[in-house]
């Protein structure tokens, strides 16, 4: 179903993993994507792969250039006249012990995901406003499980969920719809984490109820869709725990 027909949408971090999911199935719906990603050979590949379903254009930057964020939603406005998703997927970080993290191992999650999420947030509001769109910002499971070795990834995804609570109330008013997502995916980065400790990773997937892990873009880039569509109107400052039952909030 083009369920997102006309609609345009900035997608961070979609030149591959969860967020190149997310820029599929957004393509795929109907919807105008702009790509953001700092790996531009890759980025330009995925341009080239998605323009088979519909209009993409990939843009590159690097997120940590927080001064230059602004020409993000820019280029999205100029290319599409409008902007009615904003979907902040692109996040780094470091995985060390706790007592082995510094302030710089911080910094990294925070410049590349908190910060970057708030900055194109507030450029994005007033066109947001217009289009009574909406904002997916993707959190963790990390943050509610507290796992081993993701201490700064875990305070930068928990940071983002509190911001997005306190958009979800304060541009309510405006129509603006602030929700999380919460994946767990078969990304390139969990692959890696599969082949490298098998066990661990093992381990993990007992605890998720369905017994396997989340399809890109099938299963995360399918419920992004879902709240960036007509068919979620109502439904706003939530996070939805997309890991097929490993996280369980009933």
């Amino acid at each position: 179903m083009m369920i997102l027909d006309g609609k345009a949408a900035i997608v961070t971090g979609g030149a591959r993993g969860v967020a190149k999911g997310v820029a599929t199935a957004f393509v795929k719906a109907g919807a105008k994507v702009l790509i953001v990603d700092r790996e531009e050979e890759l980025g330009r590949k995925t341009e080239e792969e998605l323009r088979a379903y519909g209009e993409v254009v990939f843009m590159p930057i690097d997120l940590t250039r927080h001064d230059e964020l602004h020409t993000i939603v820019d280029t999205a406005v100029a290319r599409f006249g409008k902007l009615d998703t904003l979907v902040n997927a692109a996040q780094a970080s470091r995985q060390l012990m706790f007592m082995d993290q510094t302030r710089e191992d911080a910094n990294v999650a925070f410049d590349t995901g908190f910060w970057p999420t708030w900055i194109l947030m507030q450029a994005a509001h007033p066109h947001l406003v217009k289009s009574k769109g909406s904002i997916i910002n993707f959190g963790s499971g990390v943050g509610f499980s507290g796992q081993p070795t993701q201490a700064s990834y875990a305070a930068a995804k928990e940071a983002i969920r509190a911001v997005s609570k306190v958009a979800t109330n304060e541009w309510g008013p405006d129509g603006i719809r602030v929700n999380v997502v919460c994946p767990f995916a078969n990304s390139e980065g969990v692959q890696a984490w599969a082949e490298y400790d098998p066990e661990a990773y093992a381990a993990q997937l007992e605890k998720v109820s369905l017994r396997r892990i989340g399809d890109c873009e099938k299963d995360i880039g399918a419920a992004v869709v879902f709240l960036a569509s007509d068919a979620a109107a109502y439904v706003t400052g939530q996070t939805l725990m997309v890991d097929g039952g490993q996280t369980k909030t009933i």
